[in-house]
Formats: structure tokens, sequence, C-alpha cells
């Protein structure tokens, strides 16, 4: 991809061209406060279940469904029945709760992205909750050659440990120096497969711009999609649910941005190139 066409490709598919994040804060009291509106964004999912029959169905695939901090697999079976109900074979991480990187940790993802793969025939797809979406991009920047497609939900991948409200909480819980960690990986850089971040900006635990991955002329199969939803409920928002539906239904090799043309989308999935 030329120079040229990078400009078009953030107005198109990404938001306006960020700032630098050196010193991003952390999201408002206020919005940390609406997190708890959580639980219903799953009743939301109940109720909008007649119109996501309609999303679209997978066609059989593999995909590997990683939790956020502190969470285990309990926390996205919502989200893996859906996906389950679409057509996938779908697995949890299945390490039990998510204390960070660990040692360990991540040689056993690798075993089990290598083990899932030979399992199903062929690559798999990744998807992954906050920190299980860190997982899941450096993952696939290991192991391309077994992924089809990443998705991330509300993961803060390019901005500080400034910018979340979760930082202490995994050093206390994963004992480590989450600077430090970070030091180790190049967060901000795209995987080299497919890659759409969900993000809200209405976020109440991650900085919403610490979750667009900027426009890369390595890998132009990259977008930001917007949702309206909290950081504890985006994995069982109805609106995100049907973009990682439609994300995930693409043929291999056939990749096209989200497409939020329709009317009703429109209302859905608000403009990604609107003022900040």
């Amino acid at each position: 991809m030329s120079r040229q066409t990078l400009p078009a490709l953030a107005s198109a598919h990404h938001p306006q061209p960020l700032h630098d994040l050196h010193g991003l804060p952390p999201p408002s009291p206020w919005l940390l406060a609406m997190e708890l509106r959580a639980p219903w964004e799953f009743g939301a999912s109940m109720a909008a279940w007649p119109l996501l029959q309609r999303a679209p169905r997978g066609d059989g695939h593999g995909v590997i469904v990683y939790p956020g901090l502190s969470a285990n697999d309990a926390s996205t079976i919502p989200l893996r029945r859906f996906l389950r109900h679409l057509g996938y074979e779908v697995h949890g991480w299945e390490q039990g709760f998510n204390f960070g990187p660990r040692h360990g940790v991540l040689e056993m993802c690798k075993a089990h992205l290598r083990h899932t793969e030979a399992i199903v025939g062929g690559k798999v797809s990744l998807v992954g909750w906050s920190l299980g979406g860190i997982y899941a991009r450096e993952l696939a920047k290991a192991m391309p050659e077994l992924v089809r497609n990443v998705v991330t939900l509300g993961s803060p991948f390019a901005g500080p440990p400034s910018s979340t409200h979760a930082g202490r909480l995994y050093e206390a819980v994963s004992g480590r120096d989450i600077q430090r960690e970070r030091e180790h990986y190049d967060l901000p850089v795209a995987p080299p497969v497919p890659f759409t971040s969900i993000y809200s900006r209405s976020d109440g635990i991650v900085a919403w711009q610490g979750s667009i991955q900027r426009p890369s002329a390595s890998n132009p199969q990259t977008e930001n999609v917007e949702v309206v939803a909290s950081h504890i409920g985006l994995g069982m928002n109805p609106a995100a649910w049907w973009v990682l539906a439609d994300r995930l239904a693409q043929p291999e090799g056939e990749w096209k941005p989200f497409e939020r043309q329709h009317a009703l989308k429109r209302l859905v999935f608000p403009d990604p190139a609107r003022p900040h």
C-alpha cells in the first residue's frame, strides 16, 4: 500500500488520527460508574436474540475466546454459546483465571493454539476481551501461520498503562510491574492477519483511544469498529456480537472492512470518523 492511500484508509475504516497517547488518563469517574450498566447489556442481547438470528453464519472453523483480567472461561460462556450457535467450533482458553502472563501462560496458549489448529484442521480465529485481546494479538504475531483472524473487545494495546483503571489490579494479581511487562512487547503493532478492534467511547475501564489500531502500511487489513457499551459488558453486548459474527463469517482470504452504510447500522454503530 502506498503512503498516499493511508489518509483515505484512516478516514474510511479508522477514527480520526490520534495525537501522542503518552500520559493518556483513564476514563472519568462518571464513565467508571456507568460500568454498572453491564448486566443490562446481557439483557439487551437476550431481547435482541430474534434479530441476532439474522447475523452472518459461520463456516465451522475453529475459534478460541480469551477472557479479560481476573476472569475465566465462565465469563465468556454467553459469547461462546452465541458463536457456537452460528456454527463455529468454539473453545475457551482453558487456563482458569486470567491473572496475567505469568510463567508458562503464553507457552500454554501457544500449545493450545497448535492443538486447536490440528483438531479443527485449519487456521483458527482468535477473540480476546480486554487483556485477552492482548494475548490474541501477540499469539497472532508469533504464530501467524495458524491464525485466520483476530478480533478484540476493549483491549488496551495502544495506550500507556496509565490509560486504564485495571493497572493496579493487574499488578496485584500478577505480581508483575505492568510497565516492565509492556517493554517486552511492541503492543501497538498490528498482527499480520486481518484484525478488528471493537471499542466503546463510553468504556469506563479502558480509555477508548488506547483501543485504536492506527493504519499500517504493512497490514491494510485492520480496522476499528465502535459500539456503545461498557467495558464489563462488551462481551455480552448485542452490537458487539453482531460485529464479531460479521467479521468471523468472512471467507478466508476475502477480507473487507465492516460496512455501516445500512440505515439501521448507522444508528447502532457510530461514525468512526467523527471528531473526538
